[in-house]
């Protein structure tokens, strides 16, 4: 994703993600009291890079996003690329990364929902408002996983062992 992503057509949305951007994320993190991150997906059409904001939550070391679209009848468009496309960009304040994103799995979605629904009540009312069921989205790093400071060490006081 080298080329410059298009951001939000909604207008609150694209001034969020253009203040996010161009603070290196030190400005945007947080949203009315929710936290929010960045997301760049390819479009499934135009093969461009398309950016948005979402607040999320944390599961362990996962990302979760809920794909609410406000409750409208029809999935947003960032979830639409994510089906076709999974691999994407996420900048959690400072920090980017690359990242895959995958829908929910049914036997774990209740207790992410009721993750994000604390996070923003909003949701529940958004779900009333749609016959489709809202997908929650799971976010996790490409790649080798995060390590701790303490696994770090352990690490290294392992590898002092070998000679």
């Amino acid at each position: 994703m080298s080329q410059e992503p298009i951001d939000s057509p909604t207008g609150w949305v694209a001034r969020h993600v253009k203040s996010y951007a161009e603070s290196g994320g030190t400005r945007g993190h947080l949203f009315h009291g929710a936290p929010t991150l960045l997301i760049t997906t390819i479009g499934r059409r135009s093969g461009l890079p398309r950016r948005t904001a979402l607040i999320y939550g944390r599961d362990g070391d996962r990302y979760l996003v809920v794909a609410s679209n406000g409750g409208a009848a029809d999935h947003p468009l960032w979830f639409h690329n994510l089906l076709a496309q999974p691999q994407i960009k996420v900048q959690v304040g400072t920090e980017v990364f690359d990242a895959v994103a995958h829908l929910a799995a049914e036997d774990e979605r209740l207790r992410l929902w009721e993750t994000m629904t604390g996070i923003w009540p909003r949701y529940t009312g958004y779900q009333r408002e749609t016959s489709r069921q809202i997908p929650i989205v799971i976010i996790e790093r490409a790649g080798m996983p995060d390590l701790s400071l303490r696994e770090i060490a352990s690490l290294g006081q392992r590898h002092r062992r070998c000679y």
